[in-house]
């Protein structure tokens, strides 16, 4: 038997070789016609170009027959070694090796198929302007957030429609829907699913996994999803994209007609059982399947009754494994290994899992290779692969690229535009591009993306109702104040941070790395993506106010530090002016002071003799200053504006001077003040106040007409007595620069002055009539 054996071997040998040789023959002298090679004939036409890229092809081929005529003999010799029986669980098994040309059908293409392959671009295995499927599983901010680079890789190279399906918690279904609405990618659909209504699907699986019981809830997707919907690829928040999804798509064509699930085998040896002693995983198809990336044949699985299949298999295993160690994932292979002839396997480039240990490196010969990369080690970027410079850079990429980019139309495949879209369409075909006011009325329109708690974010309200929300926005270049502010109010914060996607992702490594803003869950971060010429300070503004969720708000600038116990302070004096039942704005001194490092004053008595002694400033120290000097040109605005001070408030008096520091610094008890034009305190106030008016960008009238508003709508002005912040120094900020230094910038704020008093003369009657009064008396 065994000579008959290795005399077939022989023979099988030398046949292949034959056939090899006269291949490689073939290919090397090509079927000449008139002196030209067909081997580009279809693709190229006859120049010294084609004919350079054409030799280039046969070598390419020469080499791929060579590396083939390997694997054949490497095959070979390891039969020769091998009983002749069926290795257990090895089904379907394909190549792990990948040459850069494999397409999306290449995975399944007979030897014939892949020997009669050319370079001529394939036709389409996806129609133009069809509609693809996504659905992905996403709970809390952590997942939000990396579900964006995900998103953001897919839009880079879709060039179809796509319909996002995310099956989500509270948390993320409150960042999601924010940011895809002010994201408005066209051609892009979004819907969301409550993943509480499917909890009881499978709260009842003990599960070890990290992922907690969301990771469980791709079982479910045959019953959340719609009726109607017949397949979708679903999607890990840790995989990351590096071709058109649309590719990935269309295997769903080379489905037999029994297959339900397309998966990518396991790279890791966690299914075979030998990664430690005693290790028992669940039962698997050979090393198993890692459902990071899935095909989903919905219609087929919920023909075959899916739901009530997995759960049997559930049920079954679960009486000796007692738990589930890798979430869905140990179920999917347990149903697989009963049902091997449901899965189609795919090539394992679209899911290259770079966790430790795994075979994932033997999926590309080179990284041009890749379609998919799946972080799904819990060390993530920090994982051991010998090419983990390039993936990490290429998942960098993605999670600073500009998202603003991807609002591209796709050609040729017309979308109905959402409400939203098209009444902005509309106001902005408004505007007059005449106007020299132009940019200042388009930066009003401008839609910027919002990503709301970019941070992990715990709040449990209180239960007297007094409960207070410090409310600021900064960008960048304040960043520095965050951790001094947070160590001076204990409260809640509502931070709007304006910043670019690659500084988004500079101001989460420096909040990771401060044990200061590490240790505070009660600090809403939201990112306001830049966008525009201008600061949108009023919009980023009403983004912290928005989503403040305490009954009232403390409105301040990030620069300035509260008082050491002002939190508790306010409070008290919540309760003490009945804020709840009248309408009040409790006004918190604001000084300032020259000085980087401050001794911060612990108390009013400290504060009154550090005044006294210049180490700090109330807003009124410019008045001092020219009465002291008699000089026409101190008087003039436009040198005032140019003033070499630290900060601007030395140069705005009227900002805070009706706060009446007199007053203050005898006061015990809380006095109410007037408003006066250009009055801009910083105020405590009920949640419904209302909103920041976001015709005003960069500098210039932003807070004063949100005083204004305040007090048309007859707001009480009262100075707390024991209460006060204090203005930190910083370089003036490049708005304040555009100001002074420009006569056209200033014209137009005064253009939106006027426009503002106007609209606020139509809202609320004659009572508003005061402040076109006022302002036209200046």
């Amino acid at each position: 038997m065994n000579l008959l054996c290795r005399g077939r071997l022989k023979l099988l040998v030398a046949s292949l070789t034959a056939v090899v040789l006269l291949t490689w023959l073939y290919l090397l002298a090509g079927n000449l016609e008139n002196g030209r090679s067909l081997l580009l004939a279809p693709c190229l036409p006859d120049t010294p170009a084609a004919r350079v890229l054409e030799r280039a092809v046969l070598e390419s081929r020469v080499r791929e027959v060579e590396e083939e005529n390997r694997q054949i003999r490497l095959q070979l010799s390891q039969s020769q070694g091998t009983a002749a029986q069926p290795p257990d669980g090895n089904y379907g098994n394909q190549q792990w090796g990948a040459s850069a040309d494999t397409g999306p059908e290449d995975g399944d293409n007979t030897a014939e198929e892949k020997n009669n392959h050319t370079e001529c671009p394939r036709s389409p295995t996806v129609q133009k302007c069809e509609l693809i499927h996504v659905a992905c599983v996403c709970a809390g901010h952590n997942a939000s957030r990396d579900v964006v680079t995900l998103v953001k890789s897919v839009l880079f190279h879709r060039r179809n429609p796509l319909h996002f399906h995310f099956i989500t918690d509270t948390v993320a279904n409150r960042i999601l829907s924010s940011l895809f609405q002010s994201w408005m990618v066209p051609s892009v659909q979004v819907s969301f699913y409550d993943a509480d209504e499917l909890k009881s699907e499978v709260s009842w699986i003990p599960n070890k996994h990290y992922s907690g019981i969301y990771g469980l809830m791709k079982l479910t997707l045959t019953k959340a999803l719609p009726s109607d919907l017949s397949k979708v690829i679903v999607l890990d928040t840790d995989i990351t994209f590096a071709t058109d999804i649309a590719e990935l798509w269309g295997i769903f064509r080379k489905f037999t007609d029994k297959q339900v699930i397309g998966l990518v085998e396991n790279q890791s040896d966690w299914y075979l059982g030998n990664l430690w002693k005693n290790h028992k995983p669940w039962p698997a198809l050979g090393r198993g399947f890692n459902t990071g990336v899935i095909l989903l044949y919905l219609e087929r699985l919920r023909r075959i009754g899916w739901e009530q299949m997995w759960r049997l298999t559930a049920e079954r295993e679960l009486m000796s494994m007692l738990s589930t160690s890798l979430a869905d994932q140990d179920i999917f292979n347990a149903f697989i290994k009963q049902n091997p002839v449901l899965v189609h396997q795919l090539p394992c480039f679209w899911n290259v899992q770079l966790s430790d240990h795994t075979r994932s490196e033997q999926c590309y010969t080179e990284v041009s290779d890749l379609k998919v990369i799946h972080w799904n080690s819990p060390k993530k970027l920090r994982v051991k692969n010998k090419h983990v410079e390039f993936f990490r850079n290429l998942y960098l990429t993605f999670l600073e690229y500009d998202g603003n980019l991807l609002r591209r139309e796709l050609f040729g495949c017309p979308s109905q535009a959402s409400p939203d879209s098209v009444q902005l369409q509309a106001a902005l075909e408004e505007l007059d591009e005449d106007d020299q006011c132009y940019d200042f009325r388009r930066e009003r329109l401008t839609v910027h993306r919002v990503h709301l708690y970019f941070l992990q974010y715990e709040y449990t309200p209180t239960e007297d109702d007094t409960d207070i929300t410090l409310v600021a926005q900064l960008s960048m270049d304040r960043l520095q104040m965050l951790e001094a502010i947070c160590k001076h109010w204990e409260g809640p914060i509502s931070l709007a941070l304006y910043m670019s996607d690659a500084e988004a992702q500079q101001f989460l490594r420096y909040a990771q790395a401060s044990e200061v803003l590490k240790n505070r869950k009660n600090v809403g971060y939201h990112i306001v993506y830049k966008e525009g010429q201008f600061y949108p300070v009023n919009l980023v503004r009403n983004v912290a106010l928005k989503n403040a969720n305490t009954p009232y708000v403390f409105l301040t600038d990030v620069d300035f530090l509260p008082m050491y116990g002002l939190y508790d302070y306010l409070r008290r004096s919540v309760v003490q002016l009945d804020m709840a039942h009248t309408k009040k704005a409790l006004v918190v001194p604001a000084f300032e002071t020259l000085r980087y490092r401050l001794s911060f004053p612990k108390s009013k008595a400290e504060l009154l003799s550090m005044l006294d002694m210049g180490t700090l400033y109330t807003f009124r120290y410019l008045h001092v200053i020219k009465k002291t000097v008699k000089t026409k040109q101190i008087e003039n605005q436009d040198f005032i504006m140019s003033f070499p001070c630290p900060s601007r408030y030395h140069v705005w008096p009227k900002g805070h001077a009706p706060t009446n520091y007199a007053q203050w610094r005898t006061a015990t008890t809380p006095y109410k003040v007037e408003w006066e034009p250009d009055f801009e305190p910083y105020v405590v106030v009920r949640r419904d106040c209302p909103e920041y008016d976001q015709r005003f960008v960069g500098f210039g009238w932003n807070k004063v007409s949100h005083i204004m508003e305040l007090d048309a709508q007859e707001y009480d002005l009262m100075v707390l007595p024991n209460a006060f912040m204090i203005h930190m120094p910083h370089a003036p900020s490049f708005d304040i620069s555009k100001f002074r230094s420009s006569s056209s910038y200033r014209n137009c704020l005064n253009t939106l002055k006027d426009e503002f008093h106007q609209d606020l003369s139509r809202k609320y009657g004659s009572a508003a009539l005061k402040y076109l009064t006022a302002q036209r008396n200046i």
